[in-house]
């Protein structure tokens, strides 16, 4: 049986999105099945105690400089070079994670996933704002006037809440999580070993 990495996500970490670009590499040589499983990262903020790094370090410059460091190795390392820190950040993400629940259900969450993050870290747009939301994915090819529509459905909501607090649940407390099997990995740091365990 095929091995798989579950991957928990919101398009509003940065690293998310690094962590978005890289998988497929790992997925390839690990021979493994890549499983993205949407989650509202304030929802779990708030149930875990948790805070974005911006905010937990707010006092300690030197840990927020190093963290700037650690990304753009990250990044360099990778030849993630259309990385670009949105100037719109914190984006609220409710409608982009509401969404992707939706283009899940279409069988679309792919493509949604690759749209909504380049849209978010290299494109540099304010994804919660209504009309770019529709814009992004309708130039995508989707529809996105549909989408925007179908975030408004309480199965819609309701699979989301129950995404995040299965996550929760399960001792996740930020995004990127990663998952194999019950062994759980945070942070992009971690994709090695999350390679390694899948080559067990």
């Amino acid at each position: 049986m095929t091995k798989t990495v579950e991957f928990i996500f919101d398009f509003g970490s940065p690293n998310a999105y690094l962590a978005h670009k890289v998988l497929p590499e790992i997925a390839t040589e690990a021979n493994v099945a890549l499983i993205y499983v949407p989650c509202l990262l304030g929802g779990i903020f708030k149930s875990t105690g948790n805070q974005s790094p911006m905010q937990a370090y707010a006092g300690i410059p030197a840990k927020l400089r190093y963290q700037q460091l650690e990304m753009q190795r990250f990044i360099e390392k990778h030849e993630l070079t259309s990385f670009r820190f949105n100037p719109h950040f914190p984006v609220n993400t409710l409608i982009l994670m509401r969404g992707a629940i939706a283009a899940d259900v279409q069988g679309a969450l792919s493509k949604y996933c690759d749209t909504g993050f380049k849209a978010m870290w290299e494109d540099g747009l304010k994804m919660d704002d209504p009309d770019v939301f529709v814009d992004v994915f309708t130039q995508a090819g989707m529809d996105g006037k549909a989408l925007l529509e179908q975030t408004q459905d309480p199965s819609i909501k309701a699979k989301l809440v129950k995404n995040t607090q299965s996550a929760v649940d399960r001792g996740v407390f930020g995004s990127p999580t990663f998952f194999v099997g019950e062994e759980m990995f945070f942070g992009k740091e971690r994709l090695d070993q999350v390679k390694d365990e899948v080559l067990k």
